[in-house]
């Protein structure tokens, strides 16, 4: 099944991340000169449920949430966090303060480390419930993602095909195509996926 799961992050719940969405989705469209029309004809989303995210009437989905990040040449992380320095730092990050469960919706997200231009990738851990499948669609030309299984039985779907992995196990694959992240085992499969953006990404 192809489902759009809800962003679902302790430090971005609910009301608190739809204002962060709408407020980075127009501060980022504004930065590049873009009319709600032209970002529409880049990301391929209405101008209409463009205009209900900025003005906080549109809950995204992580799927769409991915669609117009792609469109905007911009990383996930820096459409639902709140504005950062570049500067690279020290920093302590704990997932279980970062994970949220309460929505129980089958895939939980937690940004452990955003996006930053001076490192050129931001990393994730991913959750999916048993049997829970999650696709997304291709991510903007450079974009790799690297997996690693941490607990449960997982399988990767990229280059049409799936390849599944057990808990230590790891797979790196071009994100510029459909790809996707299924539970193939009896209990929560959960994995990191470090997303790494081009070059041209780290000088902007």
């Amino acid at each position: 099944m192809n489902v759009e799961t809800r962003f679902n992050v302790k430090e971005s719940l609910s009301d608190q991340n739809d204002v962060q969405v709408s407020h980075n989705l127009k501060r980022i469209r504004k930065e590049k000169g873009w009319s709600l029309d032209a970002t529409a004809k880049a990301t391929g989303v209405s101008k209409a449920m463009l205009g209900q995210i900025e003005r906080g009437e549109s809950s995204p989905t992580v799927a769409k949430l991915w669609q117009i990040a792609t469109g905007l040449n911009v990383s996930f992380s820096s459409l639902i966090l709140s504005c950062s320095s570049d500067e690279l730092v020290s920093l302590f990050r704990d997932a279980n303060e970062l994970r949220d469960e309460s929505l129980n919706e089958g895939f939980s997200v937690s940004v452990v480390f955003p996006f930053e231009p001076s490192v050129g990738f931001e990393v994730y851990e991913l959750g999916l419930a048993e049997n829970y499948e999650h696709f997304s669609g291709p991510h903007s030309t450079g974009v790799i993602e690297h997996i690693l299984c941490i607990s449960g039985r997982m399988a990767v779907f990229f280059d049409d095909s799936w390849y599944e992995l057990s808990p230590g196990q790891a797979v790196r694959f071009n994100a510029e195509q459909p790809h996707g992240y299924k539970n193939i085992g009896t209990e929560k499969a959960v994995f990191h996926d470090i997303i790494h953006y081009p070059d041209q990404w780290q000088r902007s």
